[in-house]
């Protein structure tokens, strides 16, 4: 017979989550506006950093630590010289990590030093972002990747920044996953209408997966109603490329262009910070459109938070996780796998420019 114990104890599961670390890629790290004169703490995968502009504009990012007596780099100034300086004893670091100046010290030993070097990550500046190489003391292999924040001339562009509390891979998932917004954001985007079936073609890359969904209706909620006000058929594609981008893009006709790229930064296992840019051309003025698309916009990805959140506080409660997919969760097993297999360096070399394969064709309701 049972013991009451058994009887109490929670359902087994499987003592893992799709937690995925991925050292050599890009990750965007902040915004560039956003990083002035003043030093900013950040988090990327975990590691605390510290970005900075030196004297000549360049941004750094520099292992959030003083090697001397070990207070946060963040909590200092630039110096004249345009090396960032400690606030505590104003030891003072240029880009590379190197100590340049130890105040009050003096003879040769002043400077650099073995023992007082600070790690240093690399970084660019693309599209609006300051781009951070998750491998410390390394030549990155690549650049980071490229996006268009404004496809092209007529475009308009929205940036919010969100923290989501659930990994990269629920994150991501969760951003290019169409079975949920006729729940989650019912009204919203859809689920205020009858359900269509739509035919979705899954393609798969060295470093990405895609999927388009051929011959879908405009989505009936309120802000497909405000993008296509006149209806008809849309181009629809999500996609996902490594480590953390994910893309939603639609089309209607030759007015109407709607493109959503979200840079999904690591700051933990468990929290994911999503840059989303949102760019689009419509029919319908611009001035009109933005005031409304912003608000209802930050309430749809408000709505996946908080969904993310309860997802996370369950899979910590259980012990782990149950996954139970079928084969209209079009992309998530994709990105995981996709995640795993870059974590155990068994994927080639991509450059973003090979084809995609087709691995599958799905009919679904929507």
């Amino acid at each position: 017979m049972a013991t009451l114990a058994t009887k109490l104890a929670p359902p087994p599961t499987k003592e893992h989550v799709s937690v995925a670390r991925l050292a050599r890629y890009w990750y965007a790290a902040c915004r560039s506006r956003d990083l002035h004169r003043k030093p900013q703490a950040r988090t990327v995968i975990g590691v605390p950093l510290v970005l900075f502009r030196d004297a000549a504009g360049r941004a750094g990012a520099l292992l959030d630590r003083c090697p001397h007596r070990n207070i946060p780099l963040s909590m200092g100034r630039i110096a004249a010289s345009g090396n960032l300086e400690c606030g505590y004893h104003g030891w003072q670091f240029d880009g590379e990590g190197r100590c340049r100046l130890v105040p009050g010290l003096q003879g040769s030993e002043n400077g650099e030093a073995r023992g007082r070097r600070v790690a240093a990550h690399a970084t660019r500046e693309r599209d609006g972002f300051v781009w951070v190489w998750g491998e410390p003391d390394v030549e990155p292999a690549c650049e980071p990747p490229a996006f268009a924040a404004a496809p092209g001339p007529g475009y308009a562009t929205i940036v919010r920044v969100l923290d989501f509390p659930g990994t990269l891979h629920a994150t991501a998932e969760n951003a290019l996953d169409v079975p949920h917004t006729a729940f989650l954001h019912r009204g919203l985007f859809r689920g205020s209408g009858e359900r269509n079936e739509i035919r979705a073609v899954v393609r798969r890359g060295p470093d990405r997966v895609e999927a388009e969904y051929i011959g879908e209706p405009r989505p009936e909620g309120f802000l497909g109603r405000l993008l296509a006000p006149q209806g008809g058929v849309v181009e629809h594609w999500d996609r996902f490329v490594l480590p953390s981008i994910a893309q939603v893009e639609y089309r209607l006709g030759s007015e109407n262009h709607l493109l959503v790229t979200s840079l999904c930064t690591p700051l933990d296992d468990f929290t994911t910070r999503m840059y989303a840019v949102v760019a689009f051309r419509l029919r319908l003025p611009t001035a009109l459109i933005r005031p409304l698309v912003t608000p209802l916009a930050m309430r749809v990805l408000r709505q996946d938070a908080a969904v993310l959140r309860a997802q996370t506080e369950t899979v910590r409660r259980f012990g782990g996780e149950q996954f139970v997919s079928t084969e209209i969760d079009l992309l998530g097993p994709h990105i995981w796998r996709l995640l795993r297999d870059a974590e155990a360096g068994s994927l080639p070399a991509a450059d973003g420019t090979g084809e995609l394969a087709v691995v599958r064709e799905v009919r679904f309701q929507a």
